[in-house]
């Protein structure tokens, strides 16, 4: 869900769905490289794992996957004057505001849609099946705790 709001509508172009898009996922790739980078911290540190190293290398290849994409969707906000001011989130989801050209907005996204997505692309940076049974029976047994 995406809710936008301007100060002068007549002189100033408006957001596209692409933009929005953007924004979306400069949030999600933000997101994932965290949990991702911290995931790695955890495994190498637990001692709980016979090959720690296998493991870290495997979420760590997820990790640069989804810095490379950040990177990419940062470009591409940089070339259309797109600019993130404040990322917050709270217990109802994720929110951002955003200034493009002038248009100033912001998104909000409710956490059960912010975490379906990230699960998906976490497994598709991991290599892993991103069909939605899967993702459907991992919702019921676990649910991907956020706090960055």
């Amino acid at each position: 869900m995406a809710t936008t709001k301007s100060n002068n509508s007549n002189s100033i172009e408006e957001i596209t769905k692409d933009e929005l898009s953007l924004v979306r996922s400069y949030l999600l790739l933000t997101f994932i490289h965290k949990v991702f980078e911290r995931d790695c911290r955890v495994i190498g540190k637990s001692g709980l794992f016979k090959t720690p190293q296998l493991y870290v290398e495997l979420v760590s290849g997820g990790a640069k996957k989804a810095s490379m994409m950040l990177q990419e969707v940062n470009r591409e906000l940089t070339s259309r004057h797109l600019k993130i001011s404040t990322v917050r989130q709270d217990q109802r989801g994720v929110e951002a505001q955003y200034n493009c050209r002038g248009y100033i907005g912001e998104m909000n996204i409710l956490w059960p849609g912010f975490r379906r997505e990230m699960m998906l692309r976490m497994r598709a940076y991991l290599g892993l099946p991103t069909d939605s049974s899967i993702l459907s029976q991992e919702e019921s047994v676990v649910q991907l705790a956020l706090s960055i």
